[in-house]
């Protein structure tokens, strides 16, 4: 099956900075405490043949960076170095926003107007280090995805957002498909669609139901899986051939850019791009 008007997204960041590091820290610290780990991940999906990788940005926001006494724009511009320096001509960075740890009213205390500013307080250094694109994942609240969004249209790049659902599609919030098209309608989004949380065959059915509201290009990004124990050895749940395959019936959609979330690595990454090349 070759779709060559694919883009093929990097794998889990998370997971592999874990597999290297010593200690089991937030992944942002590593921008600062080990940026060669940084480099390293990046430049093995680089050279898997990823399109698109992500700078080493999610969760480096004000409530959990200042917490520790660490600096976000400090954390943000460094990621972005660092995955601009791995990347050079061969694929574009994305600068990686995931939500806040702090809940919005009505659910929570925090304002429209503060979240945005949290935002914001990442979006400016990453894209003044010269990120390629904005990338917002594994949100659970389309409303706060929706004032991520419309902060992030001020800087003039192109636009990804995803959400993380459950196998009945919808988030812990609670929102649907519909309700997160809904929310960004009218904002300058390049492409939606969904990461994290399920494997390739669950998601496939939620990816396909965006059709239903949205022409936009949409974004697969699923899981590999949660770690699994096989004869003493620790392994995720689906292998390169289950994932690849699984993933497969996703192209029969809207998906013009697909990559692999938790769990996944440099040869997923590997294994898609024979799929969507053929």
């Amino acid at each position: 099956m070759r779709r060559n008007d694919i883009v093929v997204l990097d794998g889990a960041m998370g997971t592999k900075l874990w597999e290297k590091a010593s200690d089991k820290a937030p992944v942002w610290r590593y921008n600062i405490t080990n940026p060669a780990i940084v480099s390293e991940v990046t430049r093995e999906y680089v050279e898997a043949g990823a399109e698109v990788v992500q700078a080493n940005t999610f969760g480096a926001n004000r409530f959990a960076a200042q917490r520790e006494g660490y600096d976000v724009a400090e954390l943000v511009s460094t990621a972005v170095r660092l995955a601009k320096a791995e990347a050079g001509d061969r694929a574009k960075v994305g600068l990686d926003i995931g939500p806040l740890p702090v809940m919005m009213e009505p659910y929570g205390d925090l304002t429209e107007e503060e979240a945005a500013e949290a935002f914001r307080e990442m979006i400016a250094p990453g894209v003044e280090a010269g990120a390629d694109l904005i990338w917002f994942e594994t949100f659970m609240d389309a409303d706060m995805l929706r004032v991520a969004v419309e902060t992030a249209a001020e800087f003039n790049l192109p636009i990804l957002a995803t959400m993380t659902f459950t196998e009945v599609g919808k988030t812990i919030m609670g929102h649907s498909v519909e309700y997160f098209v809904e929310a960004m309608e009218g904002l300058p989004v390049t492409a939606l669609g969904i990461n994290c949380s399920l494997g390739p065959e669950m998601a496939v059915p939620i990816i396909a139901s965006f059709e239903k509201y949205t022409d936009l290009p949409l974004i697969f990004k699923p899981n590999a899986g949660k770690p699994v124990v096989v004869d003493g050895e620790t392994k995720v749940e689906f292998d390169i051939d289950t994932f690849v395959n699984d993933c497969a019936p996703a192209l029969e959609h809207n998906v013009k850019y697909i990559g692999g979330c938790c769990g996944s690595d440099p040869d997923y990454i590997r294994a898609l791009i024979r799929l969507v090349r053929g």
